[in-house]
């Protein structure tokens, strides 16, 4: 059995390993990563070896951490990205290279549209009716999303939504709300089979998914980097936010919406960003949460949006595609069905 893991802002963790009676044998460790002294990695495959197959990650990075020898230190990696590396080897993961990563850019759609999209695209490539995609959102009209286990009337100012004209609807993902001006924002969607996040924790598979935007962003001169749980962020401050759902049709969807030109008193307007959320951060105001990609660039939406695409087309490779007559119809009816209804949008009031 054989896994990889990219720790996020480290390096790579290379695992090989068999299996007998129930018990990890024949675990090699290897990677890009640095470590001292040279001990440290025999000690390491010895304390992994002989554990049971169904030893959780918590215990593993245990195992490894009490092996290691005085004053071993370990650069790129740590015992838990190990632990990490070893359940994917055993739930046979997946990694990016192994699919050919389909791209959609567009068209622009109306907000419900796009949630039933999310749902359609994530069932698609979990039935294996379409493969790996990577999503880019166009907008047709501003809208307010929030997380499938949010309150419309603590997230929304129902009245500033409409005199702005932000539709609001909430998507099948957890998490926050997304605030959405069609030339503002920047969306996309991963979807793909869940074999590629298995043996990863939530927090582990946040990162691992975002670590090729992070890598465009900092190739356009951003100091970007994740902090947990779901936050993309800067040294100048919050660049966008994650979501996540694992379907039982056998995918993962994942979604971020970052910040291209925010107007953050608008926003402040729309949202009810409460005193705590902003206080857990240590800012002021509402208008401060977020910097605009364009501030930090100073180049066009869609040319911030090329220099991505092409970052991720380097790394794994992407097809042009597009939504078919099917899939549109599908969610369409997803539309009519569930999302546009009011039991769906104020399930949780």
């Amino acid at each position: 059995m054989h896994a990889e893991f990219k720790v996020p802002g480290g390096k790579l963790v290379v695992v090989d390993l068999e299996t007998a009676e129930g018990r990890i044998s024949g675990f090699r460790l290897a990677g890009d990563f640095f470590v001292e002294p040279d001990e440290t990695i025999p000690a390491i495959e010895s304390a992994v070896n002989g554990l049971a197959v169904d030893t959780d990650a918590a215990t593993i990075a245990r195992a490894v951490r009490d092996a290691l020898p005085d004053g071993a230190v370990l650069l790129g990696f740590s015992p838990e990205a190990v632990a990490t590396t070893v359940r994917r080897a055993l739930a046979s993961a997946t990694s990016f290279a192994d699919y050919d990563w389909q791209l959609l850019r567009g068209p622009a759609l109306a907000p419900l549209q796009q949630m039933a999209v999310d749902q359609v695209l994530s069932e698609e490539v979990g039935e294996g009716r379409r493969g790996a995609t990577l999503r880019i959102w166009e907008w047709s009209s501003p809208a307010v999303v929030i997380g499938s286990f949010q309150s419309v009337k603590n997230e929304v100012d129902h009245d500033n939504a409409q005199k702005y004209g932000f539709e609001v609807v909430r998507r099948i993902s957890g998490g926050g709300a997304m605030f959405i001006e069609p030339a503002s924002a920047i969306t996309y969607s991963l979807y793909a089979p869940i074999e590629l996040v298995q043996g990863m924790s939530f927090a582990d598979s946040y990162a691992f998914l975002d670590e090729w935007v992070i890598q465009g962003l900092q190739g356009l001169g951003i100091d970007a980097s994740y902090q947990p749980l779901n936050d993309i962020t800067s040294p100048l401050g919050k660049i966008g936010g994650a979501a996540q759902k694992r379907l039982g049709a056998g995918a993962v969807l994942h979604h971020v919406t970052m910040a291209y030109d925010m107007d953050g008193a608008r926003m402040a307007e729309v949202l009810r960003i409460g005193r705590e959320k902003l206080s857990d951060k240590g800012i002021a105001s509402a208008a401060k949460r977020v910097d605009p990609l364009k501030s930090q660039t100073g180049l066009p939406r869609d040319e911030v949006i090329e220099r991505l695409i092409a970052t991720f087309r380097g790394l794994y490779g992407l097809t042009d595609s597009a939504l078919t007559d099917d899939e549109l119809a599908r969610a369409q009816a997803l539309v009519e069905s569930k999302f546009s209804t009011p039991e769906w949008l104020n399930r949780v009031p």
